[in-house]
């Protein structure tokens, strides 16, 4: 995976820099989002992590001037962390979102995350015991029973599987599954959850609650 990384920050380029080289991620830089536009137009990566706050122009910008055909996967990475900023970034098609400071070992796991959802060599299917959950067929079933859940359930399931052991925020699936801008409570994730949680009848100890945060999915968990 190559990556490009977008920061006017020397020392968070050369951190993101090592961390990459230790998990086998070629990387490129970019001190700011001008210079940043000028590499994705005559260079090829597989995913960005941009800064929001530089010269000459911010990250917000050089999203909004990417050519749609030059997109790409990309993870924000700033220390604007208000619901507006972030619901902003979803908005122009972001993947992910990280505030500073930050723990390097969390962003690889949020880089991974994404590569693995928007790579074209997904498995088609998701098994944990006796859960299986087909991505193309929009089915769940448990101990080799269909379960009926919701579409928007289904969306939740597939969302939080796809980003397995990573807290995503009530605001990140409302962009994303919902696909407007939210300025409410956060009532509409909580009470999808909930029912999602009891279709899932032993398996719902798997989505656990991140407080102050919003869900994940984790595979190991033995709580009751």
């Amino acid at each position: 995976m190559k990556i490009l990384v977008v920061d006017d920050e020397t020392m968070i380029r050369e951190v993101i820099k090592e961390y990459c080289a230790a998990n086998r991620f070629t990387t490129d830089e970019a001190a700011s989002g001008k210079e940043a536009l000028q590499k994705l137009e005559t260079n090829t990566y597989d995913l960005m992590v941009l800064d929001i706050m530089m010269p000459e122009m911010d990250g917000y910008t050089l999203l909004e001037k990417l050519p749609s055909d030059k997109k790409i996967p990309t993870l924000v990475l700033s220390a604007r962390g208000e619901e507006l900023d972030k619901l902003h970034g979803f908005e122009l098609g972001i993947d992910d979102y990280l505030t500073k400071p930050f723990s390097p070992k969390e962003l690889i796991a949020r880089i991974k995350a994404i590569h693995n959802r928007t790579s074209k060599n997904l498995p088609n299917i998701y098994k944990l015991n006796t859960l299986e959950l087909n991505f193309s067929a929009h089915t769940l079933k448990i101990d080799n029973k269909l379960i009926n859940i919701t579409p928007k359930e289904f969306e939740i399931l597939t969302y939080l599987i796809k980003n397995k052991d990573i807290a995503i925020s009530r605001e990140q699936l409302l962009s994303k599954l919902w696909g407007y801008d939210y300025f409410g409570d956060d009532r509409t994730v909580d009470t999808h959850i909930k029912m999602l949680r009891n279709n899932l009848g032993n398996y719902r100890k798997h989505i656990v609650t991140v407080r102050g945060t919003g869900y994940k999915f984790v595979e190991n968990n033995e709580e009751e």
